[in-house]
């Protein structure tokens, strides 16, 4: 699953792969902006993204989208 995190007062937002659930990763958004702690998810690769949960401005959670190669039409 794609998960997307707008970072306040930063232009770049940041995007990884997880194999957590979405209600998992809401949750944990959830808990983090309601206790002003930070947000701790893990990606596919096992490296954990951390973030102020008082600086979250967004949190997208969505399926991958694959990217499609070559010139063939739909």
């Amino acid at each position: 699953m794609e998960v997307k995190i707008g970072v306040q007062h930063v232009a770049r937002e940041i995007t990884f792969e997880s194999a957590q659930s979405p209600e998992q990763v809401s949750e944990a958004v959830a808990s983090a902006v309601r206790e002003g702690s930070l947000l701790t998810l893990q990606d596919d690769h096992g490296r954990t993204v951390v973030v102020p949960g008082d600086r979250l401005g967004y949190v997208e959670i969505g399926e991958s989208t694959k990217s499609r190669v070559g010139f063939g039409s739909l």
